[in-house]
């Protein structure tokens, strides 16, 4: 069962003093949802805070009404650097299955399912520490897939990737979406932003300031802050 719409009623988040974010805001079924703003805006918080790694200081994270619960199933998170298991391509993939009870010739079936759609398949007895930067990225983006969450979390899954990796990143991330999961990701990409977003979340100074469609948001910015981001004038979050 869709666990969405998710919705953030009233919530902030303190950290040594300072409050690092305050927002209201609802994702809803459908396109990629994209989160921008300047460094220091506090996208990786927002997202930490939807997935459950943070918990808010005040206010509530509710999954289709009801109090978040962090051990969800039906949500998974993939960060801009990827931890890899000590253990093969595959191996990696097939441990998540094999926590949730799945049947041996299911694993089976669906590791290698993925490993072909994300193009790994030639990889699947390799050690994962072993493989590229980018290969590790679509490996890490394959053991998310592979669960079939209702959602999948990003934090800047291509930041550190060359262009052609970012290439083939875009479209399994696009491929994902295609299966029936919502992606939220952060970005500092614009033209990547463009190309993925369906709507666009604006933080600045962990306040949210806009929330539209890509397509507004893009061509009409509201806020003086959104305008000067677009235009390259704003580089630093200002918590």
């Amino acid at each position: 069962m869709n666990k969405l719409p998710l919705t953030l009623k009233n919530v902030t988040y303190h950290s040594g003093g300072k409050q690092l974010l305050k927002c209201n805001a609802t994702i809803s079924e459908g396109l990629n949802t994209v989160i921008l703003g300047p460094n220091g805006a506090g996208k990786s918080i927002f997202l930490r805070v939807c997935h459950g790694l943070l918990k808010p200081t005040e206010g509530q994270v509710e999954w289709t009404g009801k109090e978040q619960d962090a051990n969800n199933p039906n949500q998974a998170m993939v960060f801009e650097k990827p931890i890899m298991l000590q253990r093969t391509a595959e191996a990696n993939l097939a441990y998540g299955l094999k926590l949730r009870g799945a049947k041996r010739d299911v694993i089976k079936q669906r590791v290698l399912q993925i490993l072909r759609r994300v193009g790994l398949t030639e990889a699947a007895k390799q050690l994962a520490t072993s493989l590229s930067a980018g290969e590790q990225q679509r490996l890490a983006l394959a053991r998310a897939w592979v669960l079939e969450p209702d959602v999948l979390f990003l934090d800047e899954p291509t930041a550190n990737l060359d262009p052609g990796s970012t290439a083939e990143v875009e479209i399994i991330i696009q491929e994902i979406r295609k299966s029936g999961t919502k992606i939220v990701m952060t970005t500092h990409d614009l033209g990547q932003a463009k190309r993925l977003g369906g709507d666009i979340i604006f933080l600045y100074g962990g306040i949210l300031k806009e929330h539209s469609s890509a397509e507004k948001f893009f061509d009409s910015p509201k806020t003086i802050e959104a305008r000067a981001f677009l235009n390259g004038e704003i580089l630093w979050g200002q918590y």
